[in-house]
């Protein structure tokens, strides 16, 4: 009967592991480039069951097993892992010139003051210093280096190269066709967006602001999601400029995934009320014969 409530509290914790990871993707439904958390469960290692008061006859050749296996029994689960979702998120234009969208796999890759850090999030600003920066104040990386601009005066392509032209700066209203046509012939290419893939995405790790950083084992100097690789060519996602990837939740399917766990939770407890009240009738039962 013990056993019960060791299955039962097990259920309890993976059901709270769950919850959390649940309510921290609802409460981020609307930050752009944000990626979902699943949790993964197991099970303990199955017990075979078998009647404890037969005997086993020993024979010169071996033994006779009186004791017939009844069947199987669960010993409780466990959460086995949580891992990040890296589906696509939507894309929505904004006409924001500092704004990127990537469609496909790849990350952004940003300067912080513990090394290189990659996001999703290209919801970007104009910095003081002209830099192209996250709204935390962490450079945005070309392949030359940080990257600065100027109002007006760049336009970024699908490739993710950054082409310069004075004479947007001049007359920043006028229209799109317009703007190309003046533009042809005068650009040149500014630097190129720094994107960059892993072998293993689903292993890096969220450290806030929407950045990702590799995880490592405790023993291994390789991270689990492998070296992160500088994409090129048809490898690299299309960039999409003055647009932004909205997180790749569904406010819906996670409403149903919060019920689902609290009724698990409410089934896991309801197991060890049960036994709570059986094991103190038995103790109570056991008075009354002494």
């Amino acid at each position: 009967m013990l056993r019960s409530f060791y299955t039962g509290t097990s259920g309890l914790k993976v059901q709270e592991q769950r919850m959390n990871n649940v309510a921290n993707n609802l409460a981020n439904v609307n930050r752009t480039g944000f990626k979902r958390d699943v949790s993964v469960m197991k099970a303990f290692p199955e017990m075979l069951i078998s009647r404890l008061n037969d005997q086993v006859q020993r024979l010169p050749i071996g033994s006779i097993d009186n004791a017939p296996v009844i069947g199987m029994m669960g010993t409780g689960v466990e959460s086995n892992q949580t891992f990040i979702d890296f589906s696509q998120g939507s894309l929505v234009e904004t006409e924001h010139p500092y704004d990127l969208g990537l469609e496909g796999q790849g990350f952004f890759v940003v300067e912080t003051p513990q090394g290189e850090r990659y996001t999703r999030n290209g919801e970007f600003i104009l910095g003081k210093e002209g830099y192209l920066e996250t709204k935390d104040g962490l450079r945005v990386l070309g392949e030359n280096g940080p990257i600065q601009l100027k109002l007006h005066n760049f336009r970024i392509d699908r490739s993710g190269d950054i082409f310069y032209n004075p004479v947007l700066q001049d007359d920043p209203q006028r229209l799109v066709s317009e703007r190309d046509s003046i533009a042809q012939g005068r650009e040149e290419l500014l630097d190129t967006l720094k994107i960059v893939g892993f072998d293993r995405p689903q292993h890096l790790e969220k450290m806030g602001s929407s950045l990702f950083k590799p995880a490592y084992e405790s023993n291994l100097e390789i991270p689990l999601s492998g070296e992160a690789q500088s994409l090129e060519a048809l490898q690299r996602p299309v960039v999409r400029w003055k647009m932004l990837e909205k997180s790749n939740i569904n406010a819906v399917a996670e409403m149903v995934s919060m019920i689902e766990v609290q009724r698990a939770y409410e089934a896991n407890q309801k197991i060890i009320q049960t036994d709570d009240q059986l094991l103190g009738r038995l103790i109570n039962g056991v008075g009354d014969y002494a």
